[in-house]
């Protein structure tokens, strides 16, 4: 079977085993895209660019007073569409000469070659959905780090947007993503040194510093451009991700052979009956930020 974008009479796939395997390499890259951040339960059969994952949302019923002699109402259930759509389409491709495949590809996946393709995917797809839940969140005061007690003003802030979170009925689970000049201030605070979390099995994994008040912190460098702070609930936010599998074949030009991957993704802010508006053409209100996801930009010390 081939699609749109590919060439039926020159693809030829590597093992099936590869494509698990990637994904085991790939996911650990991840802060914005990985489970802790985005839910990815309504991924369902991506198969090219351009389709449309859709998302049912169920509108909570009216409780009624009953009442005799007037008995009840029976009301429909009704729900709210929203598309999740698969947007991107992102490829590498690289070409190993004869001479060179002894040092580059020899180890499979974990090849130099291979790893950096992974790497750069993984890069990508991570600022792509930092974008989607930053543009989405609900912007909070700018946090003013004071000179001297940096630290405790980064954690103060942390406990008004889990204050924010609570006023919302926002559940568990919660995470705070954090740049690494917050995550450089922030590991000085007494809370967040004393959480134990150094030595904690997995700690590394996704970028995750610590486990604090509810939540877990992360840090990347894949920051949206003028926002310092993040934090919400997996929930809010859903990523889409489907690797087409690893192909090889050999150059029409030279002597060697080209590897490449294609991924294709989506992700979006996702809404809630009472917390979201609905409209007349049942759907959401896309356009207001989300009430379980907020941020913060820092204005630092000229000292910091």
């Amino acid at each position: 079977m081939t699609f749109a974008y590919q060439n039926a009479a020159s693809h030829t796939f590597v093992p099936e085993l590869w494509d698990a395997e990637l994904l085991v390499a790939f996911d650990p890259l991840l802060v914005w895209a990985s489970p802790l951040v985005s839910n990815n339960k309504y991924e369902g059969a991506i198969r090219k660019q351009g389709d449309v994952v859709h998302i049912n949302s169920l509108l909570r019923p009216t409780v009624g007073d009953y009442k005799l002699p007037d008995g009840m109402t029976a009301q429909r259930p009704e729900t709210v569409d929203q598309k999740l759509p698969i947007t991107e389409a992102k490829y590498l491709q690289v070409l190993v000469e004869d001479a060179e495949r002894v040092q580059l590809v020899a180890k499979g996946l974990d090849s130099p070659v291979n790893q950096q393709m992974i790497r750069a995917l993984a890069r990508e797809a991570d600022s792509f959905m930092g974008n989607i839940i930053a543009k989405g969140a609900t912007a909070l005061p700018n946090v003013k780090a004071a000179s001297g007690s940096i630290s405790q003003s980064l954690y103060s802030a942390i406990l008004d947007m889990m204050l924010a979170l609570d006023d919302n009925d926002v559940p568990a689970g919660r995470y705070v993503v954090v740049s690494p000049k917050v995550k450089r201030y922030l590991v000085e605070h007494p809370a967040v040194a004393n959480a134990a979390a150094y030595g904690e099995g997995g700690v590394t994994a996704n970028g995750v510093v610590a486990k604090l008040a509810g939540f877990t912190i992360l840090s990347t460098t894949a920051m949206p451009t003028g926002v310092d702070i993040v934090a919400g609930n997996s929930e809010f936010a859903t990523y889409a991700s489907q690797f087409s599998g690893f192909r090889q074949g050999q150059s029409e030009k030279y002597r060697a052979d080209y590897i490449d991957t294609l991924h294709l993704y989506g992700g979006k802010i996702v809404r809630f009956p009472a917390l979201d508006t609905k409209l007349p053409d049942n759907t959401f209100d896309e356009s207001k930020p989300s009430k379980g996801i907020v941020k913060a930009a820092v204005e630092w010390p000229k000292t910091a």
